[in-house]
């Protein structure tokens, strides 16, 4: 009789420990979740779905974007970092990441401590744009205009944390003059404003506004990058227009709840670094300026380190704003 009970454990031990093997050696099983912190159409959308499909086609599996947009990203993240620990749900931010915790007094999550990370993704430069009737001719009309008008100017960015509003401080503080900020819920009512008329000067990423700009729906004044971009390759940057340090470039990464096993964490890795390869998507991705970033900084260990310095760049930044949000 006890012979026959340590065989049937031994059976059933085999049994159950069967399917948790083939279930992580077939990871994933089923459709990953691309959780998108913005709303549907913006810049860290687009770049998303373009994402989405060419690891998909690596994972062997559909990875399904979910827009999660509100409070500057904040509730997408809190809600990957609360999430399942399987490597089904996974994040896209940007530099928003290492904003968060200047901007929130109440971070429900902690960037450093509640993801893990798969890599950096891409960066994306932004644009300083102006109203298609905005008297500025060019960039340094555009610099001694924000000086002269000071509050007079409506400045617009996306919300509380978008990378227009952190480009729009920087570039306040570069000039020494504070503008009138307007607030929207998003980049493309934002962008509406501006080519109509309501507010004046806008910046924001190549993604969103190439468009409008070779439409001639809004006037480009310059690029935020150290070097000019082939899509536009006759805008000056703004360092050319006499803001020597001004640069802001939009980087992206890729995060999983903390926990996740290392296996799951290896194979979507993979698949990203795989990717980034794919002349699919770098060829959408070059068209309006996005660059892929190189090799070395599609690991874990590169965002982690590219977090921890933003945080520590921006935090300061935002302190002397004073800008915050409960």
């Amino acid at each position: 009789m006890k012979l026959h009970r340590i065989i049937a454990t031994l059976t059933i031990g085999a049994a159950v420990a069967a399917p948790l093997s083939a279930q992580a050696e077939t990871f994933p099983s089923r459709p990953v979740t691309l959780v998108i912190p913005f709303a549907a159409g913006g810049p860290t959308d687009l770049l998303g779905r373009v994402l989405a499909q060419s690891m998909g086609a690596s994972l062997g599996q559909t990875v399904v974007v979910e827009n999660r947009a509100g409070a500057g990203g904040t509730l997408a993240s809190n809600f990957v970092a609360r999430a399942n620990k399987d490597g089904y749900t996974v994040l896209l931010h940007h530099i928003g990441m290492s904003t968060a915790p200047g901007l929130y007094r109440k971070l429900p999550y902690n960037p450093l401590a509640d993801f893990e990370y798969l890599g950096q993704v891409a960066d994306v430069p932004m644009t300083v744009i102006g109203r298609p009737d905005l008297p500025a001719k060019s960039p340094q009309e555009l610099l001694s205009y924000l000086k002269q008008q000071g509050n007079k100017v409506n400045l617009a960015h996306a919300g509380l944390g978008a990378a227009s509003q952190l480009c729009g401080m920087l570039l306040q503080q570069a000039v020494g003059a504070e503008s009138t900020t307007v607030p929207f819920q998003g980049t493309a009512p934002a962008l509406t404003a501006l080519i109509g008329g309501q507010v004046d000067v806008m910046c924001d990423q190549t993604m969103q506004t190439v468009p409008h700009i070779r439409a001639g729906k809004v006037k480009l004044y310059g690029v935020t990058t150290r070097d000019r971009l082939k899509p536009l390759a006759d805008a000056p940057t703004m360092r050319e227009a006499g803001l020597k340090d001004f640069e802001v470039v939009v980087w992206h990464g890729l995060y999983a709840p903390k926990g996740t096993p290392p296996a799951a964490l290896a194979t979507l890795n993979k698949a990203l670094r795989a990717a980034l390869k794919d002349p699919a998507l770098i060829g959408k991705l070059d068209e309006v300026g996005v660059q892929v970033v190189k090799e070395s900084l599609q690991t874990p260990e590169a965002l982690r380190t590219q977090l921890s310095s933003e945080i520590d760049r921006w935090g300061a930044l935002i302190r002397q704003a004073g800008t915050y949000a409960d």
